[in-house]
């Protein structure tokens, strides 16, 4: 009873696990996360009782990895874009603003390809996208997971999206 009512609480106010938000201090482990998939990080700190809030950090380039980190308390949130943090029992929340899709990789239809900055919003694809009147659909992936730079995939068809910690993707027309 009293978890669930911590985790009612920590709700409320906020502590949700949520893209780009990072929680400083409190670390009592971390260790690397090959999968480069934050809700692996909560999983695990669901399983460990010391665990009160996790962070996520993804990897920043081809051969780094991600990292995981467990806390013994739970600090506050603070807005970076490197990471995904939360407390105990909230999951992972990805934002919903459509017609972004976070977490979301559509698969095949590509046409074309694009080096880009690193982008955590994704916007900087979508834009590319719009600017192409041949552009059905994108999907941004993040540094690290398939290259050292982030990449851009320009589709002329609209796949089925697939969930895939790497990426974000929408559809445009």
């Amino acid at each position: 009873m009293k978890v669930g009512l911590l985790i009612v609480l920590a709700l409320l106010n906020g502590a949700q696990a949520q893209v780009g938000f990072d929680r400083l201090g409190s670390d009592y482990a971390s260790f690397q996360l090959r999968t480069g998939d934050p809700a692996q990080c909560a999983s695990r700190c669901e399983r460990d009782q010391r665990c009160h809030a996790w962070a996520f950090s993804y990897p920043v380039t081809e051969n780094a990895v991600a990292i995981c980190w467990l806390k013994s308390r739970v600090p506050p949130r603070i807005a970076a874009s490197c990471c995904v943090s939360g407390v105990r029992g909230a999951g992972v929340i990805e934002p919903r603003s459509d017609p972004i899709e976070f977490g979301i990789d559509r698969i095949g239809g590509d046409y074309r390809n694009l080096e880009l900055a690193p982008d955590p919003s994704g916007k900087s694809c979508a834009a590319a996208c719009i600017g192409e009147t041949q552009c059905r659909a994108w999907t941004y992936a993040r540094p690290g997971y398939g290259g050292t730079s982030a990449s851009c995939f320009l589709k002329d068809r609209v796949t089925s999206p697939q969930h895939r910690p790497c990426c974000i993707s929408g559809v445009v027309r």
